[in-house]
């Protein structure tokens, strides 16, 4: 048995990136915010005041304007941050590290799923130029921002002459490895917000709703961002509520991994400072991955060995599959808006069922094997809507959301879309029945094949 750990460079957790005196509380990382809370406002003018008449200590956010000292002139900058006057804005990012952004941002490049549904959810999408490959081949879910410039693959093949070429004031990055990306794109801000990290057990505190925050401040979209934030801490602690109660012993094992490939003979499960451990644990799950030494370090995949999966035995596993492309050649079974035709995922799925080395697996014999679509994963609902699914299918008797109502709310409320999820999309398979012809994970339409293998609401 062997583990191989997959590491990030620049990985730091969001905890790290606080500072000291905030002890456990929320603070919006943007300068200016002196006194450490979680806005902006008039009481960072008098705590700045305070500072400078000596009467307070400088904190890590007093110097708003960000030119190395503390002075009136923090508070005056301080003043045009809260008019939505400032000519700049600094603000720490989700690796920890100061970026300062020219405002207003009118040209922003948006890569990947989050950023664009977040460009979406703020009301800002005239403001996008340029979308990587994932969100051009997008229609169904961007179907403004799939026809703006693709500026191809960002995290696997960056176009920067293309990127530079649309004069940016932004760019809004998925992957925390921005070092490459500032080097090739000079005079372009380059902003990892802290997305990728929700948290979703305390997300109060995340780097996911500070991110969401932030750009709030970046965009000019607090009223936005504050709404969005409100409904995902809301929906976050109504399951909560619901999961936390159940007793340790009735919570499942679960296996949560990439799909693999049938000439793949290895796995690679998640660590828990990834957005699907998250999910499982807020379903009411215990990953499996959770002893392995490198569960809690700085990396979001670990490689394992069949035989570890083997000896783990989980109750469930759970497959991540992405439905995306790379110079023509397509990956995973189709998933997520825009496909509506379930085949390949069940496909997928028998597939990974008939594989010898893992036919005497608990969760293979009982038939408690589900492959989730990547957009549950890397969308901005970042693991709420995933976890919802997951509840349903691990708790079917003690959780009472409905996953496809939340599902079709965030659609509707946050991301503008006219969709009707009982008719497109593919996101769990096998889906849930929550009536007779209705299931919830793949279209309604499947209903008289997959009625008998989908776990019922209750």
């Amino acid at each position: 048995m062997r583990f191989k750990r997959l590491s990030i460079a620049l990985i730091v957790l969001f905890a790290l990136a606080l500072p000291e005196s905030v002890g456990l509380g929320y603070v919006l990382h943007v300068f200016g915010n002196a006194n450490m809370d979680a806005t902006i406002d008039q009481s960072d003018v008098s705590f700045l005041n305070s500072v400078i008449d000596g009467r307070e200590k400088v904190t890590d956010l007093s110097d708003a304007n960000f030119d190395g000292a503390v002075d009136m002139a923090d508070a005056a900058f301080v003043q045009q941050i809260i008019n939505g006057t400032e000519k700049n804005l600094t603000v720490m990012d989700g690796n920890g590290l100061p970026i300062t952004i020219k405002m207003p941002v009118e040209r922003v490049v948006a890569e990947y799923l989050d950023n664009a549904d977040m460009m979406q959810i703020l009301r800002r999408t005239d403001r996008v130029v340029g979308v990587d490959l994932a969100v051009a081949k997008s229609p169904a879910e961007f179907p403004s921002l799939s026809t703006r410039t693709n500026v191809g693959a960002m995290h696997k093949e960056p176009d920067y002459e293309k990127v530079l070429s649309l004069n940016p004031d932004l760019l809004l990055v998925f992957s925390n490895v921005t070092a490459e990306k500032q080097k090739n794109l000079p005079g372009v801000p380059v902003l990892f917000a802290g997305l990728y990290y929700p948290d979703l057990l305390n997300p109060e505190t995340s780097a996911f709703t500070d991110a969401v925050r932030k750009l709030g401040y970046v965009l000019d979209a607090r009223p936005e961002a504050e709404e969005y934030i409100q409904w995902h801490i809301a929906s976050l602690r109504a399951l909560k509520n619901t999961t936390e109660e159940i007793p340790e012993e009735k919570k499942p094992t679960v296996l949560v991994a990439a799909y693999p490939e049938a000439d793949e003979k290895t796995i690679f499960t998640f660590a828990k400072i990834d957005t699907l451990t998250s999910m499982v644990e807020l379903a009411g799950g215990r990953s499996i991955a959770a002893d392995l030494p490198d569960f809690v370090k700085s990396t979001y995949r670990i490689e394992v060995d069949p035989e570890w999966v083997i000896k783990e035995d989980p109750d469930y596993i759970v497959l991540l599959v992405v439905a995306t492309t790379y110079s023509g050649l397509v990956l995973d079974p189709p998933s997520g808006y825009d496909a509506d035709n379930a085949t390949g995922i069940m496909q997928a799925l028998e597939a990974f069922m008939s594989r010898p080395e893992y036919s005497n697996l608990t969760a293979v014999k009982k038939g408690q094997v589900y492959i989730l679509g990547g957009n549950l994963r890397n969308d901005a609902s970042k693991g709420l809507i995933g976890a919802a699914y997951l509840a349903k299918i691990l708790h079917p008797d003690d959780t009472k959301m409905d996953p496809e109502a939340l599902h079709q709310e965030y659609l509707k409320r946050f991301m503008g879309l006219d969709y009707d999820i009982n008719q497109h999309g593919v996101f769990i398979y096998p889906p849930l029945s929550s009536g007779e012809g209705m299931l919830e994970g793949i279209p309604d339409s499947y209903y008289p094949a997959e009625a008998a293998n989908a776990t019922t609401i209750k």
